[in-house]
């Protein structure tokens, strides 16, 4: 068996971007930054006004105060005002273009207005005030790199650079079989040893997730032949194929020698991990296969582990596999040394807490975790305040 190291580290091996398209922004939320973005402007674009008062020259207040200027211009945010002139004050708005000549800004609430003028009680050091041109980003700069998942904030920073659309990477398509004589689609009529089919929804929903398109294939059953038909028909028309169900070693587990008889090339086909053990992966041409068990914790998790990173990979995200989170230990947690546990958990106020049921076969606690704790093969396991390791589930 392969290490999770070793495996995932096969799994992302030679994986390239599949191309790029050019979109507008709304459309390019959620996508992959193919190009990076550079300033073609400075941000602001001009000096301005960071406060509502009186823009006003700071050599107009030698000597002692306090100052009375006379009123002799305006700007309001929208205008391009009038030079102001020494010896004078032009009232201001917040975002307003800086007058020429003005190299400050006295806030209303430090002045007093007059019939007469404006009255200053304190002298106003150069740039007070003021936002300057290009102080954010400089023209020329690189504001967004690739390889960087775009959302709001980003999309918004593209927007005020003027950025009409941008150049994203191609949502790969995930092509999605579910294999096993017992399942049925969910609100079919079947015999009571049947199953509700609920995994291949589970994962194309990640795959969405993570700006893949994804489609569900029809149920396969456990033959051999029907289910090499049935793949050969995907291999070469998808960048990822999904099998669940059928990897491991029993009598009507015939998904790998289906996917050989396919023509696939399969890799590895059991990783030292729990839940997930019978995982497999492989390509076949520029399809690239992971073949899932059929226990719901098992075959989400495992997605989650391979086949998320792996579709970030294939759009050339940047950050494919997140970082590990120290985290302490709510109550005691205890396995059997052999494989690398990766254990639903509720990440808390006070720490992680592992779930009561941790069966492969589980649905109800994947609905309920928001991390996963790792304890390592080798170990027996962890008692309540142990600091451990944890996946937060939000950032895979």
């Amino acid at each position: 068996m392969l290490s999770f190291a070793e495996a995932l580290k096969r799994v992302l091996d030679g994986v390239e971007p599949l191309g790029a398209e050019r979109v507008g922004l709304r459309a390019a939320a959620g996508r992959v930054l193919a190009r990076d973005v550079v300033a073609s402007t400075p941000l602001p674009r001009f000096d301005y006004s960071a406060m509502d008062g009186y823009a006003v020259h700071s050599r107009d207040f030698e000597g002692p105060g306090p100052w009375r200027l006379p009123l002799t211009a305006e700007s309001r945010a929208g205008m391009s005002p009038a030079p102001l002139a020494r010896g004078g004050a032009a009232r201001i708005f917040t975002g307003a273009l800086l007058p020429s000549g003005a190299d400050a800004v006295v806030a209303q609430e430090d002045t007093r207005a007059g019939a007469d003028g404006i009255g200053f009680e304190l002298a106003p050091h150069p740039g007070q005030h003021i936002r300057r041109r290009g102080e954010d980003l400089a023209e020329g700069v690189t504001a967004l790199r690739a390889g960087l998942r775009l959302g709001a904030q980003q999309l918004g920073l593209a927007a005020a650079l003027d950025e009409v659309d941008l150049l994203v990477a191609r949502r790969p398509r995930v092509s999605i079989i579910c294999t096993g004589d017992e399942l049925r689609a969910v609100g079919r009529p079947g015999p009571v040893h049947s199953i509700p089919e609920s995994n291949g929804l589970s994962v194309a929903i990640e795959s969405e997730r993570v700006g893949a398109r994804a489609e569900l294939a029809e149920l396969a059953g456990d033959d051999t032949a029907r289910m090499a038909a049935a793949f050969a028909e995907l291999l070469g028309a998808t960048d990822l194929l999904v099998t669940i169900g059928g990897v491991s070693v029993g009598d009507y587990d015939v998904v790998r020698p289906a996917l050989e008889a396919a023509g696939a090339s399969l890799d590895f086909w059991r990783v030292q991990i729990k839940p997930g053990r019978p995982l497999a992966f492989g390509r076949c041409g520029k399809t690239r296969i992971l073949g899932l068990p059929g226990n719901p914790a098992s075959a989400q998790l495992t997605f989650l582990l391979f086949g998320v990173p792996l579709l970030r990979a294939l759009q050339g995200e940047r950050a494919t596999f997140p970082r590990f989170h120290p985290a302490r230990l709510v109550s005691e947690l205890r396995q059997k040394p052999g494989r690398l546990g990766f254990y639903r958990g509720v990440l808390e106020a006070d720490g992680v807490r592992p779930l009561g049921n941790q069966a492969s076969g589980s649905v109800v606690g994947l609905s309920e975790a928001n991390a996963l704790i790792a304890v390592p093969a080798e170990s027996h396991g962890y008692g309540a305040g142990d600091v451990v390791q944890i996946l937060r589930l939000d950032e895979l």
